[in-house]
């Protein structure tokens, strides 16, 4: 089925955007990883949210899952690998699935990881961050795997499965070498080992890499006043598009990035 909205990241952002979109009875599929899971379920308490006092942070996204599930949003585990505006449409990689939505709210929050040395220059020539879309051409040859995705081993477990020839190795400080394709890698102790392909399976991917083409500004989003991106169909909202990083601005631009990505369908 196609999707009116398509939600990527289910914080506060996320959430008000599938809200938004339920209250004009529209479809909307919000993907993310474990939403408790996030850095702002750790706070214990939280004084800055008008109308909400004393809130911890775990309760409050837990009233937000259970409003935006109760008005009938669709929610599924999992990670966008790739968002590609396609005529009237923009087309969402997930997992091995593809889906299919009228517009794209980018809700990701602040990306954490920062791309590895030969990441960006290798992507699409050895570096992949799908194992079970990529893995098949893989069969019998020497590759890579490093994350910190929650699925990660059974990602791994597939890939060997398959006759890949594995080798796990830690992410943080790791190097991918070659010149117009992926040779090896050099691990953070200095150690190289030759592969045909790197498999990064983190539990999130940067804005930038899910959205070709997608344009920042200081390292963020950069959004107009519709919360729309210089991308078609696609608008963000939160900390993604930059400072304040507040809860109370993730909340209104959620509303307001899923106002107009529908208004304008």
């Amino acid at each position: 089925m196609k999707y009116d909205l398509l939600v990527v990241g289910a914080g506060p952002a996320g959430l008000t955007a599938a809200i938004q979109a339920r209250a004009r009875d529209k479809s909307v599929l919000v993907v993310s990883n474990e939403p408790t899971a996030s850095p702002l379920c750790k706070a214990p308490q939280m004084d800055n949210y008008p109308g909400i006092p004393h809130i911890s942070g775990l309760d409050l996204v837990e009233r937000l899952l259970a409003q935006a599930k109760e008005m009938g949003a669709q929610l599924r585990l999992g990670r966008v690998l790739s968002l590609i505006p396609l005529g009237e449409s923009v087309m969402a990689s997930i997992g091995d699935q593809v889906e299919e939505a009228g517009a794209a709210v980018l809700a990701t929050g602040v990306a954490r990881a920062t791309p590895l040395k030969g990441e960006e220059k290798l992507l699409g020539r050895g570096v992949s961050y799908c194992a079970t879309c990529d893995g098949m051409f893989y069969r019998d040859r020497p590759i890579v795997v490093a994350g910190d995705a929650p699925d990660l081993e059974e990602e791994t477990e597939y890939l060997r499965s398959i006759g890949c020839l594995v080798t796990s190795v830690r992410l943080p400080g790791l190097e991918i070498l070659g010149d117009t394709q992926v040779t090896g890698v050099r691990t953070a102790a200095g150690a190289e080992i030759p592969c045909d392909g790197v498999f990064l399976l983190r539990a999130s991917i940067a804005p930038a890499q899910l959205a070709p083409g997608l344009e920042l500004e200081h390292g963020y989003i950069k959004v107009d006043g519709r919360m729309a991106t210089n991308l078609p169909r696609i608008y963000a909202a939160g900390d993604c598009t930059g400072q304040p990083l507040q809860l109370a601005k993730a909340v209104g631009q959620g509303q307001t990035a899923a106002h107009y990505a529908l208004l304008e369908q």
